[in-house]
């Protein structure tokens, strides 16, 4: 028993020094960047692309804001510019899916750097997938005249536990403390929840009930219970579990790519989809329909490198 706790502290321990490693340093870059005013800057120069999504000028800075920093920074971005906005359930669900799509990027992005694939590749995906989104469910239910009843931001504009701007010094720290503390907590129940169910199992059965789907999407079957833990919890955990896979098991350039795309365009599937549901988005949109929009992503994806072809054969060179 002594020897089994040993191997799991030891086991979450690297893995939680390897993602501090890489988590930390972005989130000091982020927050000083935030507190020079870089972030609302970036919102600004956003203006002129939320006009061709349909999205109100505040929009972009709502965005960048997430993009930059995560969910509940665009949230507390939305409660500072409640007063002047008035968006309809559409727009709500387009911003809110670019939100779901593109948050945190550069902290999320390193992970998936470290963890094996292209931080460029990845987070220029999750851009251009977000824009495109947005842009399509913004068009459609305005052309088709759905999802166009006004959405109240008053509750926002109460305290609701959201803060306007950056935080200060101490507060930050104190939350960062507190987010590589839960992240430490997830990892090492991650870790023996896993073990656990490899045992039993449940693994295998998951794994096979997941065929299908990995087959559409071009993973390998040995990465579904890793993918599937980044899918529903978020991008550090399962980041956190490919990166001490990958080390183990020899993953291909491929598949690292193809899971990590899958985390960066879909994770965290409970919590942030109830964030954004709690601020007026249609479920479906939000939901059901990114859901079905990443699969058929990562499906395209797949077919572009494929072994046979320009970019499998370049990722196959890269593994050499």
């Amino acid at each position: 028993m002594l020897h089994y706790l040993n191997t799991i502290r030891l086991r979450s321990t690297r893995m939680f020094l390897t993602i501090t490693r890489i988590m930390l340093p972005v989130m000091v870059i982020v927050y000083i960047a935030d507190r020079l005013g870089l972030v609302r800057l970036a919102g600004e120069a956003l203006t002129p692309a939320m006009a061709l999504l349909g999205l109100p000028p505040e929009a972009g800075i709502i965005w960048a804001t997430t993009v930059l920093t995560n969910i509940y920074g665009g949230m507390a971005s939305m409660a500072a510019l409640s007063d002047s906005m008035q968006m309809t359930v559409a727009q709500v669900s387009a911003l809110g899916s670019m939100m779901l799509f593109a948050h945190n990027i550069p902290t999320e992005q390193s992970v998936v750097r470290r963890a094996g694939a292209s931080a460029l590749i990845t987070g220029a995906l999750r851009i251009l997938v977000a824009l495109v989104y947005g842009a399509a469910v913004s068009w459609i239910c305005r052309a088709l005249d759905v999802l166009q009843d006004p959405v109240s931001l008053g509750w926002m504009r109460q305290d609701a536990g959201l803060t306007q701007g950056p935080p200060d010094f101490w507060p930050w720290v104190l939350s960062t403390l507190q987010s590589l503390a839960l992240v430490l907590g997830v990892i090492i129940g991650l870790v023996v929840l896993l073990d656990v169910l490899e045992r039993l199992g449940i693994t295998r059965l998951v794994t096979r009930l997941l065929t299908p789907v990995l087959r559409l999407s071009g993973l390998e079957e040995r990465a579904a219970p890793l993918t599937t833990v980044g899918v529903l919890l978020g991008l550090a955990y399962g980041g956190a579990l490919i990166i001490d896979a990958a080390e183990r098991e020899n993953y291909s350039p491929r598949t690292r790519l193809l899971a990590l795309s899958w985390l960066s365009l879909c994770h965290a599937l409970i919590e942030d989809t109830l964030l954004i549901l709690a601020l007026g988005a249609d479920i479906w949109v939000i939901l059901v329909l990114r859901g079905l929009v990443t699969l058929g992503v990562l499906a395209g994806l797949a077919a572009l490198t494929r072994p046979d072809t320009a970019w499998g054969r370049r990722l196959a060179r890269s593994a050499q």
